[in-house]
């Protein structure tokens, strides 16, 4: 067998940073060997200026909407993004899957190899079947209307069906508190062998305004979409502890963005939630639609389970995950490197429940090699 040595000025294994003077060995295709002392690798050790690191993992993608890039403007609050996304969405085919394309490529080439998509319809799956990256397809349901979560829910079925062609794990997930009514919550968390789910939530305040208050934002956006919401009683409560007891079959759970989650949503997580929640931070995507950040203290300080995404080119102006590590390290400077790659490696295969081959350096595994050079200035896949 031929095998691969690399060693680097730091080596990080999906965990922690290992002692200087550490080389990993691998297959010809990658798969882990060992990780082995340098006086005891032999000869052709290939060194690398830089961190190596596995490969990285999405948590959170939209690749469907990669011809939005540019289109959305920033920093005009979600529920005038939401509109913007639905007024925009429409376009040629060949434009979509073009796009589609060159998203599959730079996220590959930066270092991703397993991503968590969100799927509105089919169109990903040319791309998907020709993709050397890993997905996880989530096929996301929304209807704010008791009366047609049936009917709405049977539409998403079909668009499963044919997205299961890609031969890649498959979930039915709700879209968001906003958009998904009690009864189509109660539809989903029955569905049989649908055990990782995936949600957007808290990604902005009127979301919590809404299920405490029935006030806010989205009130005129239900209006203007021509939606009834006479008959829908606000809980009292935010809006995680609102749909969060829906889910009773101990599903695994992605949380994303959680910009307006606080202590109190936290501590009913942990308080009712059988399975630990992945709470998912998007920080670029904040940025760009509420130009605000999540509590990543306050997550941290809980001893929450974080992961990273990176959302869609609709609300953010690349797809690269060391960008969002790059955010992250700006605004929280206390927050150490070897934790926030944690978060984008072996947190992120975990979630993807994808552990199995991705996410650390470990005997047996595939995770890809990420090369970071020096200062995070850039991330490229060197295998």
């Amino acid at each position: 067998m031929r095998y691969n040595k690399f060693s680097a000025t730091q080596l990080f294994d999906g965990y922690n940073f290992l002692p200087s003077g550490k080389v990993l060995i691998t297959s010809a295709e990658g798969v882990i060997i060992d990780i082995v002392d340098a006086e005891n690798a032999g000869d052709d050790v290939q060194f690398f200026d830089g961190i190596l690191s596995p490969g990285f993992i999405n948590c959170h993608c939209h690749l469907e909407l990669s011809h939005l890039k540019s289109a959305i403007p920033q920093k005009t609050g979600l529920v005038n993004f939401v509109q913007a996304v639905m007024t925009n969405r429409a376009a040629d085919a060949e434009i979509k899957t073009d796009a589609m394309q060159q998203a599959d490529a730079q996220m590959y080439n930066s270092g991703i190899v397993a991503i968590g998509d969100i799927c509105n319809t089919a169109d990903s799956l040319p791309v998907k079947q020709n993709s050397k990256i890993r997905w996880h397809n989530f096929v996301e349901v929304s209807g704010f209307v008791e009366a047609t979560a049936e009917k709405r829910l049977k539409e998403m079925i079909e668009v499963a069906s044919k997205l299961s062609i890609a031969n890649c794990p498959l979930s039915i997930v709700p879209h968001a508190p906003y958009s998904v009514s009690k009864k189509m919550f109660s539809l989903i968390n029955a569905l049989p062998n649908n055990n990782l789910i995936t949600i957007h939530n808290q990604e902005s305040e009127e979301e919590n305004k809404l299920y405490q208050n029935k006030e806010g934002n989205f009130l005129e956006l239900y209006k203007n979409l021509g939606i009834d919401i006479s008959s829908f009683v606000p809980s009292g409560k935010t809006s995680l502890q609102t749909w969060l007891p829906y889910f009773t079959n101990n599903q695994r759970i992605i949380a994303v963005h959680n910009t307006f989650t606080n202590v109190k949503d936290v501590d009913f997580q942990i308080a009712h939630c059988p399975l630990p929640v992945a709470y998912c931070l998007c920080p670029n995507a904040n940025l760009y639609i509420e130009n605000t950040l999540p509590p990543i203290d306050l997550l941290i300080n809980n001893n929450c389970n974080i992961v990273l995404g990176t959302d869609s080119l609709a609300s953010n102006t690349q797809l690269n995950m060391l960008e969002e590590i790059k955010t992250i390290q700006q605004q929280f400077p206390q927050i150490e490197l070897q934790t926030l790659l944690q978060w984008a490696t072996s947190n992120g295969a975990a979630a993807l429940q994808m552990n199995d081959k991705f996410g650390s350096f470990e005997k047996g595994k595939q995770p890809g090699i990420v090369l970071i050079a020096k200062e995070l200035e850039s991330s490229k896949r060197i295998l």
